[in-house]
């Protein structure tokens, strides 16, 4: 079985215990997660099956959308609220004054990783040294706001729509707001609704994928693989290049069916159809040609 199912994940279950599931359910090996949700976080997680394993850094590299609740008054040690509390503050809510510290975020800023993530310092993760009560220097990473908008916003605290950039920490995020008010937050629920082109809305739970499976539904639940780069132009090869093709040799073609721009990613396909893999143009070797090199091959 080849391809991606857009996999609703719920509360109390580990990404690696999704994949650990579905490998069962969905009767194959080779098999993997696109980016990790904490156990109380819920919503979408890409996974990917057999050939469909390749792009899964392609996945992990693409925006994600959240739906996210912070509470003011209290920060914990794991910055959501499984944590203890570390520290708390008193405070007078103003709403035009919150409202202007999260959008102050929007754009690229440098958040320091939690203790409690998977981020490994010296080989080992923050989080199993947070476990020994250790607490160890970390550097900032630079990382993206895309968009904020609040949902919802009082002197309790907000639910907010965040779309960010790959290796945000939206727990973080909810403290730095917290620390800018002046008035300290911590998360209290997380949901993605999107990871790259894969919606919430689309998406399907296990209980759905079990019984899908024992219906033989498959096509209902899983996404071709060329489906994630509908984005980029597409080749079909005649049948004498087939074996080129397939063997990722270099392609040649004129510039009016392949757009001449170097590093353009092409979508190739064999003379029958098949999906073979992606190209991309490395030269232009003449006036009106192009020249294409394989990127990432499927077959």
């Amino acid at each position: 079985m080849d391809g991606i199912v857009n996999v609703y994940k719920e509360k109390n279950y580990t990404s690696h215990d999704v994949v650990a599931i579905l490998r069962g359910v969905l009767r194959t090996k080779k098999i993997g997660h696109t980016g990790t949700l904490d156990p109380q976080a819920t919503g979408v997680l890409p996974v990917c099956l057999g050939k469909a394993t390749k792009v899964a850094e392609l996945i992990m590299g693409t925006q994600k959308e959240y739906i996210a609740e912070l509470a003011f008054g209290t920060e914990t040690d794991t910055q959501d609220a499984d944590g203890a509390v570390t520290r708390r503050q008193d405070y007078r809510f103003d709403a035009e004054e919150a409202r202007q510290a999260i959008q102050s975020f929007c754009g690229e800023y440098e958040q320091l990783p939690p203790m409690y993530s998977a981020v490994k310092v010296g080989g080992v993760k923050l989080y199993e040294m947070a476990r020994m009560g250790m607490e160890v220097e970390r550097k900032p990473r630079r990382v993206t706001i895309a968009e904020t908008e609040i949902l919802e916003l009082n002197e309790k605290g907000a639910r907010l729509r965040i779309v960010c950039s790959k290796g945000t920490y939206i727990r973080t995020l909810c403290e730095d707001i917290g620390r800018r008010t002046g008035y300290l937050a911590h998360m209290t629920a997380l949901e993605r609704t999107a990871s790259g082109p894969y919606r919430v809305e689309n998406s399907f739970r296990i209980d759905e994928l079990k019984s899908l499976m024992q219906q033989k539904r498959q096509k209902e639940f899983l996404t071709d693989l060329d489906e994630l780069f509908a984005e980029y132009p597409s080749k079909t090869v005649i049948p004498e290049e087939d074996i080129l093709l397939r063997n990722g040799n270099y392609l040649t073609y004129n510039a009016a069916e392949i757009p001449p721009i170097i590093g353009q990613t092409v979508r190739m396909y064999t003379s029958d159809g098949g999906f073979a893999g992606l190209y991309q143009v490395t030269e232009l070797p003449a006036p009106g040609r192009v020249r294409l090199r394989a990127y990432k091959m499927f077959v």
